[in-house]
């Protein structure tokens, strides 16, 4: 469930004061989703934190040892992969990690397992997603699915959903259903967090336009949206009328989720017949991302 795959480019490697708070914020949360709702209701997650989980279940070794133990050949991995900075960072987050859990008692806060599964998913979720901010890592089966997909036909999405599956079952087999079915919405909970505390609120979309009045739209665009444009030409394949042949033009707009509604409106005043295609955009770098003042 880590994301990690884009750190460097994101510079979070350097030692800020900043990063220590993330860092320190994110395993403090982290402790305690683990200790107010995961394991006192001996639920799981996913990725090498839910190794953990479960050999604590199976053999009663100290989830603060073990969190260590199962870490460590995946911050090797890192070491190599990433940076040693990374590792570094990532060594001592653990051992932080371990050292709360350890130390820390909280109370029974509820024992409805429908709210365990959806807050434990959420804090553990939420100190992953800061600790990833801070630039390390408190569970780190990305760094090796990262490691396998430069190996292998796998992407990196490929080889942890095969992971989580195959962990959910052993969990299954185990401990019994019920206990994975609950565990599984514990880590779904705490992917989603984890994606919300990394990208925020202003998760970006690609947006292309193609339509016979790609100018107008364009101005439209820029003037009422502030918004940067990209404007490709394209040769007319096959259209409502047929075979088409002559030249066209495509608009590329990079906007938030929250924007994408207002942006598709403002197509529709100008063309409602225009061929609009949305996709998800990972990350952005340069350009004219931030939306430009009106005059």
């Amino acid at each position: 469930m880590v994301k990690v795959g884009d750190m460097q480019d994101k510079g979070v490697l350097n030692w800020r004061g900043v990063d220590i708070l993330f860092v320190f914020l994110g395993v403090s949360m982290a402790a305690v989703g683990l200790k107010g709702f995961i394991l006192p209701n001996e639920f799981l997650d996913g990725g090498a934190m839910g190794i953990s989980l479960l050999l604590k279940l199976l053999t009663g070794v100290e989830l603060s040892v073990l969190v260590v133990l199962v870490n460590l050949p995946f911050v090797f991995i890192g070491a190599n992969q990433i940076s040693k900075d990374f590792a570094v960072k990532s060594v001592l987050a653990i051992i932080c990690l371990a050292v709360i859990v350890h130390f820390l008692s909280l109370p029974l806060i509820t024992n409805d397992k429908l709210l365990i599964s959806v807050f434990g998913g959420f804090f553990l979720g939420a100190g992953i997603g800061l600790t990833i901010r801070g630039g390390a890592v408190i569970d780190g089966t990305e760094v090796l699915a990262i490691a396998v997909s430069r190996r292998t036909s796998l992407s990196v999405g490929d080889f942890i959903a095969i992971f989580n599956a195959v962990l959910f079952l052993l969990a299954a087999s185990l401990i019994g259903i019920e206990t994975a079915m609950y565990s599984m919405l514990t880590y779904l909970s705490a992917s989603k967090t984890i994606d919300f505390v990394i990208h925020g609120i202003e998760e970006y979309l690609g947006v292309m336009v193609v339509s016979d009045k790609a100018e107008e739209i364009k101005h439209q665009i820029i003037s009422k949206l502030g918004r940067g444009v990209t404007v490709f030409k394209s040769d007319k394949g096959f259209g409502k009328r047929g075979e088409l042949g002559e030249e066209g033009r495509v608009l590329f707009f990079v906007v938030t989720r929250l924007e994408v509604t207002k942006l598709l409106f403002e197509v529709e005043q100008v063309d409602p017949d225009a061929f609009v295609v949305q996709h998800a955009v990972k990350d952005t770098k340069g350009g004219m991302i931030k939306k430009r003042p009106l005059h």
